[in-house]
């Protein structure tokens, strides 16, 4: 399971360093492709697999479906992490996400999102300002 909140940087040849912690659940590969809100999604392969089926099954007769499809999978680079826990992050997908030097990598449980520092920042202070609030919609006291 991915847990925490660990920034580190991108080398000069865009690789990342995974945290100690995230590499077994990693080892045997990973897909990196497009979040949503410009953050980069990291699957473990076999977790790839079920976000893929879920892709596919969209309606193909759906126009917005199939362009998610296509940017999701087009952008997509599968990758092993050398010995040093390091992957690879394609141009296109440090460009899509902001990514230049300072990187803050988030355990999302089943995936990671990988975020520009400075970005991250934002959206995270405006995640906390929501998580105070969204026990009483949780409860069934309110509304999104």
């Amino acid at each position: 399971m991915f847990l925490g909140e660990y920034n580190h940087s991108l080398d000069e040849k865009g690789r990342l360093v995974m945290p100690r912690k995230f590499r077994p659940g990693l080892e045997r590969g990973c897909v990196v492709t497009k979040g949503q809100d410009r953050c980069l999604f990291v699957f473990p392969l076999e977790r790839w697999e079920e976000e893929a089926e879920k892709v596919l099954s969209l309606p193909r007769t759906d126009r917005r479906a199939r362009n998610f499809a296509r940017s999701f999978f087009a952008s997509a680079s599968d990758q092993v992490p050398d010995r040093q826990g390091r992957v690879q992050i394609p141009e296109s997908l440090r460009a899509y996400a902001g990514l230049e030097k300072d990187v803050t990598i988030v355990g999302m449980a089943d995936h990671l999102e990988l975020w520009s520092t400075e970005t991250w920042a934002e959206v995270s202070a405006d995640a906390d300002a929501y998580y105070a609030e969204i026990g009483e919609v949780l409860s069934g006291d309110g509304g999104i």
